[in-house]
């Protein structure tokens, strides 16, 4: 009998852990179509063994789904790493710079350096008084929690091809949508508003300048709401959410008005934050201003895109991470999709 051989049918699946949802994508052999994806809500206030929850999370999740094969790219983000900026002296013309790299950050980690995974991008040179040196975007994962979340995913039926930071993921996502070449050359702001944080990063086509993780999120949101309306969590989130999803014009306006005065505060400690991770790049990296910001993440809504807009002074456009594949609908806020789009994308072959 002879057999026949044919191409691969399906790319990995990407699995997004978040803290409030989990979200499995996968797509074609092509990266054109998605094949399956799903949205697996996690519980609130979670009680017991939550390594647990989280296995038997995935296995549901994928349960009776279309999903093919086991192969998972996976992601660490907010919760699992350690971001720093340094600036090193500039290697000599095919010099490395990694010792350097290292050298500076051995007394800043906040674990032992042989338990640590290291891994920097280099974002541009910086005249720093007479001197130029080298920017550097440094991200640090203790092994331990590394080992812990690849044998999570095992232990949930997948097998981990790939490990990658959140921000890449994000960033394949949306090259993929902005491949013009008038969009390449500009430089762009992703502010990807998640459940437990926020990930601010600068980028010019796939070089990335800022990185900076902002402890604010959907869940501070919800615990104002809560507080200001004297009512649980669980509730503020059903009420945000069921709210916020309406267009504007079918919103009931008294409870948006008590949702907006409830949140305010966090909101605009947000925005304050974005706006110095603004400054922070425009001082930097002088003579390269921002031309897009485009805001991301499960929590991205067109009201909070306005807000951004007016407290930055700069036009901000919500992320649609489905727009290469509008074939395939999916439920719910479409910018929720982009990390796991993100990770479906990247090659493992």
């Amino acid at each position: 009998m002879i057999r026949l051989l044919t191409k691969r049918q399906c790319g990995s699946i990407g699995i997004d852990l978040g803290t409030r949802a989990l979200k499995l994508v996968q797509l074609d052999h092509d990266r054109a179509q998605i094949v399956d994806a799903v949205r697996w809500d996690l519980p609130f206030d979670a009680q017991g063994d939550a390594r647990g929850q989280l296995v038997r999370a995935l296995q549901q999740a994928r349960e009776g789904r279309k999903f093919r094969g086991r192969d998972a790219v996976i992601c660490l983000g907010a919760s699992e790493l350690f971001v720093q900026n340094v600036r090193v002296a500039k290697p000599a013309a095919g010099g490395d710079i990694e010792p350097s790299v290292h050298q500076e950050m051995s007394a800043r980690l906040p674990f032992p350096a042989q338990e640590t995974e290291l891994r920097f991008i280099e974002a541009a040179d910086v005249r720093q008084g007479d001197a130029v040196r080298r920017e550097v975007i440094v991200t640090a994962c203790h092994r331990p929690i590394l080992d812990e979340r690849l044998q999570l995913i095992e232990d949930a039926g997948f097998r981990p091809r790939a490990v990658e930071l959140e921000a890449s993921a994000l960033l394949r996502c949306y090259e993929l949508q902005y491949r013009r070449d008038n969009d390449r050359d500009q430089r762009v702001m992703y502010v990807h508003v998640g459940n437990s944080s926020t990930t601010v990063m600068i980028a010019r086509n796939d070089e990335v300048s800022f990185l900076k993780y902002i402890d604010i999120g959907g869940r501070h949101f919800d615990e104002a709401l809560a507080r200001g309306l004297k009512m649980t969590v669980a509730d503020a989130w059903g009420l945000r959410r069921h709210n916020g999803d309406r267009r504007v014009d079918q919103q009931d306006p008294e409870v948006a008005r008590s949702v907006n005065e409830a949140v305010r505060p966090v909101l605009e400690r947000l925005l304050g934050e974005v706006a110095l991770c603004i400054r922070y790049h425009n001082v930097t990296f002088r003579g390269q201003a921002l031309q897009r910001v485009v805001l991301a993440g499960g929590e991205a809504t067109s009201v909070l895109a306005e807000r951004m807009s007016t407290a930055l002074n700069a036009k901000c456009e919500l992320g649609n991470p489905l727009r290469s594949f509008e074939s395939t609908p999916l439920a719910g806020r479409n910018t929720q999709w982009d990390v796991a789009i993100g990770l479906a994308l990247r090659p493992t072959e």
